[in-house]
């Protein structure tokens, strides 16, 4: 693969830094940060560009908090909106082309036109039309993946697309921005793409030296699907093997290998089996307790908030993607009019900046 050169005046460029701003605002114009910036953009916006021109860019310090999702407890990394997100952003806008270019087609996660649905669809087809060819599955992820991530193997895969050495001196200084040798911050933009290109490699090897057909991952949530269930357990040792020596990386101890028909394979929140799809349980029942404290809020004279709005529509999403009429018919129709309502009573009106104000944290 050819690296590609003379990036780096692309992403200082004032007008890539506009839609930087542009993109990065997008859903918080009522942070104070932002509004901050709204009100002299050029003012800052240059500022910003020289740091990058003259190479005394930093990233700024992050705010750190624990994070609770089900049964894991994470620390996220929050940097400032100005001028890290922008310039995050900026970076990405230009370079995410020739990484998308670097990955293979079976990485899902974080990357445009891709995503849980494409991915969904992807192993649906594999299972209902080669039943033979999928009738074992070896799931597995990386055991703390984030913090693992080596800051040396990461450079050295970059240097592997990028030869413009100022490009690589401003992707090595957010990589070094957090204390270590190893781990990118969780909540960081650029932390997305860093995760997805580290396991590229790794993508090349399974498709292209193992030989594997059906393999998907999204971030480090990997699926393989073979006829052969031994297969499958040596392939796991030739894994392990391969991320010690190359990445530096552990396979978590809850690997496992199964028949997808008997089993089904819980991926992205679905449960996929040859011929039908199901919600996953634990998506399955978050949801009915999101529905229950809604109806009793309706139940008692009062509206529901934009939270809850979002949540039942990003439920339906969940939805219309498996078999869950039944569950649509239960659950989300005796709510339609009321989310009619909020829709035209506060979105539609422009009333929706205040909703936010009072239901969400300002956080960028």
């Amino acid at each position: 693969m050819k690296r590609i050169g003379n990036l780096y005046s692309k992403i200082y460029d004032i007008d890539n830094l506009r839609l930087a701003h542009k993109n990065a605002r997008r859903g918080k114009g009522w942070y104070h940060e932002v509004k901050m910036i709204n009100n002299d953009p050029d003012k800052y916006l240059n500022k910003l560009q020289h740091s990058l021109i003259n190479k005394t860019y930093n990233t700024s310090d992050y705010i750190t908090f624990m994070r609770t999702e089900g049964r894991k407890v994470r620390e996220i990394f929050k940097l400032p909106y100005y001028p890290d997100r922008i310039c995050q952003w900026a970076i990405i806008q230009v370079i995410e082309k020739h990484l998308i270019n670097y990955v293979t087609s079976d990485t899902y996660s974080a990357i445009p036109g891709r995503g849980v649905h494409k991915a969904l669809r992807k192993i649906c087809n594999a299972v209902n039309f080669d039943r033979d060819g999928t009738m074992y599955c070896l799931k597995l992820d990386v055991n703390k993946y984030y913090p693992s991530v080596n800051h040396s193997i990461l450079k050295k895969i970059l240097r592997r697309i990028f030869k413009d050495k100022d490009l690589l001196w401003l992707l090595d200084e957010i990589i070094d921005s957090t204390e270590g040798d190893t781990g990118i911050p969780i909540g960081n933009y650029m932390s997305q793409w860093f995760g997805n290109i580290y396991l590229a490699m790794f993508d090349h090897w399974i498709k292209e030296v193992m030989g594997i057909k059906y393999y998907y991952r999204y971030m480090d949530d990997i699926v393989i699907l073979h006829s052969d269930k031994g297969f499958l357990h040596n392939l796991l040792r030739e894994i392990q093997v391969y991320f010690d020596k190359e990445l530096a990386l552990k396979v978590k101890k809850n690997w496992q290998v199964f028949p997808t028909e008997i089993r089904g394979i819980d991926f992205l929140g679905y449960r996929i089996f040859p011929g039908y799809c199901l919600l996953r349980k634990s998506t399955l029942k978050n949801m009915k307790c999101k529905v229950n404290k809604i109806n009793k809020t309706i139940a008692a004279g009062n509206k529901m908030n934009h939270n809850q709005w979002c949540s039942l529509n990003s439920y339906l999403g969940w939805l219309i993607w498996c078999d869950g009429f039944r569950l649509v018919c239960k659950y989300i129709a005796p709510l339609v009019d009321t989310m009619k309502q909020f829709y035209e009573e506060v979105i539609k009106n422009g009333e929706i900046r205040e909703c936010k104000r009072n239901t969400a944290p300002e956080t960028a």
